[in-house]
């Protein structure tokens, strides 16, 4: 009989987990940072990264988490597509550690990791007032998402702190697109009142909104202000540089996979909740 020594120590985890990484790879503008960001936690950590695109998919999402538990993977990083939240809710039924990371959800039974928008957003529509904007539109984004609606609360928020009412007919759908935003740009635009200043929510929108201003001459900064959510490398370069909320997309992955890890070795820890400030980035977009 072979004689164990009492130091080895039989039941501590696995030095390595794997971990199920599901999101829509195209779905986003910065989703490729935040993929390469996700690779670089993991490793520091000494997990391997299994990837499933979910294409931004609800369906997708469903077959691409089942592939992803069959692969026998440790814990799931979850950028949620837009729609129910079936995916999620197999995920804590079934007691998987799982974050959420990114597009958070309005619950307080799993783990999630994103950006605070209220108050962020209400600090966009501020600087514009300050700058004597009155008429401030909004292009919104695909509401069935929660980030979307934080951040149409925000605006609001913004308006009432400046003393301003809200105007629904200065609020237009973009639906995360930069087609929608183009159209939604050009119905704010031929409305009554028409806005001298633009919020708007996401990145993806931001290229509709410089496409549907330029087509019609319009001068971004000195004859209509806009500012934005992302920090795109284009934002930068174009002119005027476009004045946007950074999302902290780094620090982002890395609270995700520790949070994921402290869930793995602790899987009865009441969830957890962490919100990230985005940082301003000033361009000339805004008209100052």
């Amino acid at each position: 009989m072979t004689a164990l020594s009492p130091d080895l120590r039989l039941w501590d985890p696995p030095v390595t987990y794997r971990i199920g990484v599901a999101m829509g790879v195209h779905a986003n503008p910065y989703s490729g940072e935040l993929l390469r960001s996700i690779r670089a936690a993991a490793a520091h950590e000494g997990c391997d990264v299994v990837l499933a695109d979910t294409d931004d998919s609800v369906s997708e999402e469903a077959a691409l988490v089942r592939a992803l538990r069959a692969d026998l993977v440790d814990g799931v990083l979850l950028v949620p597509s837009a729609g129910d939240e079936a995916v999620v809710n197999g995920l804590v039924r079934m007691g998987v550690p799982t974050v959420l990371l990114d597009r958070v959800a309005a619950r307080n039974d799993v783990d999630q990791v994103g950006t605070e928008n209220v108050h962020a957003v209400a600090s966009l529509v501020r600087h514009l007032t300050e700058r004597r904007h009155r008429k401030i539109g909004l292009i919104s984004g695909d509401e069935s998402q929660e980030v979307n609606r934080e951040r149409v609360r925000g605006y609001r928020l913004g308006l009432e702190q400046s003393g301003l009412r809200f105007n629904r007919e200065l609020v237009e759908s973009g639906f995360s697109n930069s087609g929608g935003a183009a159209r939604a740009t050009a119905k704010l635009l031929d409305g009554w009142p028409s806005p001298t200043a633009l919020v708007v929510a996401d990145e993806s929108m931001l290229v509709g909104v410089q496409y549907e201003a330029h087509r019609r001459g319009i001068h971004i900064g000195s004859e209509l202000a806009v500012v934005g959510y992302g920090d795109m490398d284009w934002a930068r370069r174009v002119s005027p540089a476009v004045t946007t909320l950074a999302q902290p997309v780094a620090e982002m992955a890395r609270r995700a996979v520790q949070l994921l890890m402290s869930r793995m070795a602790d899987p009865d820890r009441p969830p957890e909740s962490v919100w990230l400030t985005p940082r301003f980035l000033h361009g000339a977009s805004c008209g100052c």
